[in-house]
């Protein structure tokens, strides 16, 4: 294992709160009668069953299994990879903070591409980190993440920690396999990479293993459509993950959350026809406003990247659309200012809807 945060080399901390789940899978007890927690057990919920129904009621009452074991054995067999190989959290967000947790004390060096997804960088500085951002790599043919800066950035200031979004946030450009696997051996010693991989289903790898010195975030939130519940799970050796539960919040996956996931993964068509909506609307997207004149960029995602002349034409065009009350997102890091990112939902094709857009880029031309 590589280098773990300094006050991790211990044994312990341990989780002082296993729950109820667990306590049965220790005993093979049933342990009808709860005495010993102080959730609301005898809350009758008649306006939330009323409202919810008495399935949601019953799941509001207790913490949900803090191991997630159900939804780490489902994830297990799904992805053909060992139960202890996994850990669950409140979605992809919350396995970005654990792994800096796990890895980075205050004053290391971590590394990211200026402009990818922020909220690593947001959630690296709140952990007291060094922040380092090599520049993409922008062309007219692609935008991606440089893995030769990262890795020159993390031997050049010994950093601990790379993150790449891989397919990549903002821009929708997947490395392969073997991208992924020679940007992790070019690396320091001490340094591990952390693989936001948020859009895996939307690419054609189907790799899922765990690496070594690799944590792999994905989540529930795209290609499951449950980005309201909040899941998420990292892949990683059973040793990484292991410190990962050192310093993980045990009741952070809410019950509903937790029951909604084990039973999406068992609904695989549904998510396969949504995945496969979602990239005919992509590709529909992307014709629609490379018609147009604009750059758009390959993209293994649910959105597309264009690039825009400038910084303020793409200011512009983001502030004319959300006059139409229509929101596109904009990387707010200065590198990518010139971007802007829509989301390939079936409204985006809408007749008119990019017209504010539309016409903010014939006015410059």
């Amino acid at each position: 294992m590589r280098t773990i945060a300094a006050h991790l080399y211990r044994k312990g901390p341990h989780n002082p709160f296993p729950g109820l789940a667990a306590a049965k899978r220790k005993t093979g007890q049933k342990l009808h009668h709860q005495l010993g927690s102080n959730e609301g057990l005898d809350m009758a919920h008649h306006a939330l069953k009323a409202q919810f129904g008495d399935q949601v009621a019953a799941l509001s009452r207790r913490y949900a299994d803090a191991e997630c074991h159900e939804l780490r054995r489902l994830l297990a067999a799904h992805l053909d990879i060992d139960q202890g190989e996994i850990v669950v959290d409140a979605g992809a967000d919350s396995l970005l903070a654990l792994s800096l947790r796990t890895l980075c004390e205050p004053g290391t060096t971590v590394v990211c591409s200026a402009g990818t997804y922020p909220t690593f960088s947001y959630f690296a500085q709140g952990n007291g980190c060094r922040l380092v951002e090599p520049r993409y790599l922008d062309t007219d043919e692609m935008l991606a993440p440089d893995l030769a800066a990262l890795s020159e950035a993390a031997h050049l200031h010994h950093a601990r920690l790379v993150y790449l979004a891989n397919p990549d946030n903002p821009s929708g450009y997947s490395y392969s396999h073997a991208d992924i696997i020679k940007l992790r051996d070019s690396l320091p010693e001490q340094c591990s990479l952390l693989l936001d991989e948020a859009y895996y289903e939307f690419s054609d790898e189907e790799e899922s293993r765990p690496l070594e010195g690799v944590i792999r975030l994905r989540t529930f939130s795209k290609a499951y459509g449950m980005a309201g519940l909040r899941v998420g799970y990292a892949i990683a050796e059973k040793s990484l993950i292991d410190v990962m539960l050192k310093v993980r919040i045990h009741y952070a996956v809410a019950s509903v959350s937790l029951a909604a996931a084990e039973f999406m993964l068992t609904q695989q068509q549904e998510v396969q026809a949504h995945i496969d909506q979602v990239v005919e609307q992509r590709e529909r997207l992307a014709q629609l406003l490379t018609s147009k004149g604009l750059t758009v960029f390959p993209s293994a995602t649910n959105f597309v990247a264009v690039r825009l002349e400038n910084t303020a034409q793409a200011a512009e065009a983001q502030r004319r659309l959300l006059e139409q009350d229509v929101i596109v997102h904009r990387p707010p890091h200065p590198s990518l200012g010139h971007i802007l990112r829509i989301t390939a939902v079936a409204d985006a094709l809408a007749p008119g809807r990019l017209d504010a857009l539309f016409d903010v880029i014939d006015t410059h031309r």
